[in-house]
């Protein structure tokens, strides 16, 4: 297989990927404002914002999952044991060696299989979680009064409390392993853009070249 030059973010995907990250940043600004680390807005304020954030980002998930099922880019979250120890290795240690990246990106397979393991531990772990205790959380008024106790509301915000640090931790690492390698903007640009350098099959090339000629760069 050859590299070329593909768009493998489409422009729906970019706009998902960054309304995702800035929603998910409000949600961190506002749930420690929430906590009591810092007092730049009031307290209701903070509430609000939480919550139409909250909001936001649950519709916009909704919009994200349809695109991927019926887009049949949810093939590049099946996890897969194929090179995995390579991976593993190279972000334990050979990261830190400045040894090149195991891992070529390939046309049905964008992400490595440590990233495809961590995106779908997100998608269908992390997410529902915070989705279920947030909601949990924000309708108390409509289930407080059946056999349900006030203790039961601490254990559904101490769960979304310790998901949304899961979150952050999540966000720190993403954020640091696009300065690692060759580069931030090597890495930054294909999410901006859409393209990236991807291995491809002839077959997946006559196929691009074919049908939808404007997402391959000689």
């Amino acid at each position: 297989m050859a590299l070329y030059k593909v768009k493998v973010f489409s422009r729906f995907e970019r706009f998902w990927h960054w309304t995702q990250a800035l929603l998910i940043f409000t949600l961190l600004f506002s749930g420690m404002g929430i906590h009591g680390f810092y007092q730049v807005l009031s307290f209701e304020k903070l509430v609000w914002l939480h919550v139409a954030a909250a909001l936001s980002l649950i519709t916009l998930w909704i919009f994200a999952i349809f695109w991927h099922l019926t887009t049949g880019n949810w093939r590049h979250y099946l996890p897969t044991t194929q090179g995995m120890g390579k991976v593993v290795r190279y972000y334990a240690y050979g990261i830190f060696k400045g040894e090149e990246h195991p891992y070529r990106k390939r046309f049905w397979h964008k992400h490595n299989p440590l990233q495809a393991l961590a995106y779908l531990g997100l998608k269908l772990g992390l997410f529902p979680v915070l989705w279920i205790t947030g909601l949990l959380y924000l309708s108390y008024g409509l289930w407080s009064q059946g056999p349900v106790t006030a203790s039961t509301l601490q254990w559904v915000a101490v769960v979304h409390t310790f998901f949304a640090f899961l979150m952050a931790a999540f966000v720190i690492i993403h954020v640091y392993l696009i300065t690692t390698g060759h580069g931030f903007l090597q890495h930054l640009m294909p999410m901006i853009t859409g393209y990236d350098e991807v291995e491809l099959t002839d077959a997946e090339r006559a196929y691009l070249e074919e049908d939808e000629p404007g997402r391959i760069i000689e």
